[in-house]
């Protein structure tokens, strides 16, 4: 019963640090598109690479309640490539979408599906295999 605890605790610290991963994407994805008036692709590049820093560090520190050294090789490394699948993924929705239309709504939610798509694989990612350690 413990373990099951321990698991929804987990998933719910992981969902809060998505939330805050999702406010700051899509903030600076708006941004990016609205205030600096970039393309949606470079818009969306930027801002999958700003939420990752607190995403990482977030999920590391208060998820995992890991607190020793980062290694690069370990756990950067495989955090930032399986980012880069989602960057991949969300600017390949983004380019499309924005070809399709100029709603900047429907850019934003591009984004946020194909993020969400990769949630669940990402928390079992991180849970199982980059900060197992941390059980």
């Amino acid at each position: 019963m413990g373990w099951l605890c321990e698991k929804r605790a987990k998933l719910l610290k992981f969902s809060v640090v998505s939330i805050v991963s999702l406010i700051v994407t899509q903030s600076a994805l708006w941004s990016g598109i609205e205030i600096a008036r970039w393309a949606p692709l470079w818009a969306n590049f930027w801002a999958v690479s700003i939420a990752s820093l607190p995403a990482y560090y977030l999920n590391r520190r208060w998820v995992w309640n890991l607190t020793d050294r980062h290694s690069i090789r370990i756990e950067v490394l495989p955090f930032w490539a399986f980012n880069l699948v989602g960057l991949f993924l969300s600017t390949g929705a983004v380019v499309i979408v924005s070809q399709v239309t100029e709603s900047t709504f429907l850019v934003l939610l591009a984004n946020l599906g194909s993020f969400g798509l990769l949630w669940v694989g990402k928390f079992i990612f991180l849970n199982n295999f980059l900060f197992r350690r941390g059980r």
